[in-house]
Order: structure tokens, then C-alpha cells, then sequence
């Protein structure tokens, strides 16, 4: 005889949940290949997650986003441009209109630093700015320009 036990039994799921066409490595590929990285974020060195979260109906589409925890400076901004832009796949309730919420985070990672290299040289240019309140001359400045090759 068999026994239906609570922990051995299937548990079934009567509601759909959108899915993202591709699942979450798609999700992740859509991200980084629109993601335009403010520039105030950029100037400001600014970096990290931000949580969003958003609902999506029944046919695929994304409302009401908003931001549960953010990092600024422009980030938190092209976070909701990105979601806005995202659509999902239709699911079938049995006829019922159902919208899910889902939460989700887009990392904000500054691109790695690049040498230019002109041919069998690299320049690397370097500047700094030196403030002195006590000297006539309140600032000074230095530029230093490193080439290897």
C-alpha cells in the first residue's frame, strides 16, 4: 500500500510564475549588454548592487518598479531604465490574471582600467595637485609621464 507522505509527495504549484525568456543567465546577458554606466558614476568611482523590484502581468509585462535599496549617483536610474525595457514570457492561469512580484539585483561594477598601446611604448600619464594655504602660491601642480618601451 502506498502512502502519500508530506515529505516524499511533489509539491504542486497551481499558479504560474513568469519567467524571463532564457532564464537567468539570458536575464544577466540582457543586463550587461544594455547596461550604460552613468557617468556621475563613473566621475564618483561608485560601484555595488542595487535591489529592485517589479511586478509582471500576465502577458509579459513589466509595472510599478521600484527601488529597495540603491546605491545613486544615476545607478538607481538605469536600473529602472533596464527593467522597463525587459519582457517577460506570457503564462496561462487558467484563465486568471495574475501579476507576480519579483525582485532581482543589477550590479554596477566599474570597467576595468586600460593602457593604450601605441605601438612598442605605453604612456601612462599621471597628474598631481599639491595645496599649500600658508605660501603666496596656493597651488601647485605636477604632471609626470612614464614611458616604457
Amino acid at each position: 500500500m502506498k502512502v502519500n507522505d508530506s515529505h516524499t509527495a511533489k509539491k504542486k504549484s497551481f499558479i504560474q510564475l513568469p519567467q524571463y525568456p532564457g532564464g537567468k543567465k539570458a536575464f544577466k546577458e540582457f543586463v550587461s549588454q544594455n547596461l550604460i554606466y552613468p557617468e556621475e558614476a563613473l566621475k564618483n568611482r561608485i560601484e555595488g548592487l542595487v535591489y529592485v523590484e517589479y511586478e509582471v502581468n500576465n502577458q509579459g509585462e513589466v509595472s510599478d518598479i521600484s527601488i529597495k535599496k540603491g546605491i545613486g549617483c544615476g545607478c538607481d536610474e538605469e536600473t529602472i531604465r533596464i527593467i522597463s525595457l525587459m519582457v517577460y514570457e506570457p503564462v496561462r492561469n487558467r484563465g486568471m490574471r495574475v501579476k507576480s512580484k519579483i525582485k532581482a539585483r543589477i550590479l554596477f561594477k566599474l570597467p576595468e582600467p586600460s593602457i593604450v598601446d601605441s605601438g612598442k611604448s605605453v604612456t601612462i600619464n599621471y597628474s598631481v595637485t599639491e595645496k599649500k594655504v600658508i605660501e603666496k602660491n596656493p597651488t601647485k601642480s605636477y604632471s609626470y609621464t612614464i614611458n616604457m618601451g
